[in-house]
C-alpha cells in the first residue's frame, strides 16, 4: 500500500530516487506511463497488468475509450531500478508532467503519483478549496 507525500529532487540525468520504504514493492518491475491531471504514474508490474488488461478489453469503437488507452498504453515505459533505488524518467514523460527539478512523490494506494512540485502546489490548493463540494459528490456515492 502507497500513502504519504515526499519531496525528492531529480538529477541531471532524468532519474528519480523512489522513497526506500516503497521500493521492495517494485522488486519484480515496475512501469511509468502519462496520468491524469498531468502527473505521471508508477506501477508495480502486477498493478499495471491489472489495469493493462482492464484497458484491452474496452470497445474501441468510443472515442474516448481509445484516447485513453492510448494515453495509457502508448505512454507506458518498463522502469529498472539501480542500486540506489532511482528510476529514469523518460523525456517524453517528463515533459508530458512539466517536470524539472524538484518533484512530489505521492503514494495513491497502488500507485506511485509523480507531480512537478509547482504543478502539485497549486492542485493541492485547488482540491483543498473545493474539498466541501467533492466530499459532497463522493457521499452521493457512499464514500
Amino acid at each position: 500500500m502507497f500513502i504519504g507525500e515526499y519531496h525528492h529532487n531529480l538529477d541531471i540525468k532524468g532519474r528519480l530516487a523512489i522513497p526506500v520504504k516503497f521500493r521492495s514493492a517494485f522488486a519484480k518491475g515496475a512501469v511509468v506511463t502519462r496520468g491524469l491531471d498531468n502527473c505521471l504514474f508508477l506501477y508495480t508490474k502486477e498493478e499495471w497488468k491489472k489495469l493493462a488488461d482492464k484497458l484491452v478489453k474496452l470497445p474501441i469503437g468510443p472515442a474516448n475509450t481509445r484516447a485513453f488507452s492510448r494515453l495509457m498504453l502508448a505512454g507506458a515505459m518498463d522502469v529498472e531500478f539501480d542500486k540506489q533505488g532511482r528510476v529514469i524518467l523518460p523525456d517524453y514523460l517528463r515533459k508530458y508532467a512539466t517536470i524539472k527539478k524538484k518533484i512530489i512523490v505521492a503514494g495513491l494506494y497502488n500507485r506511485l503519483e509523480i507531480w512537478d512540485s509547482l504543478s502539485w502546489d497549486k492542485y493541492k490548493i485547488s482540491t483543498e478549496k473545493n474539498s466541501g463540494d467533492i466530499a459532497e459528490a463522493l457521499g452521493e456515492l457512499g464514500v
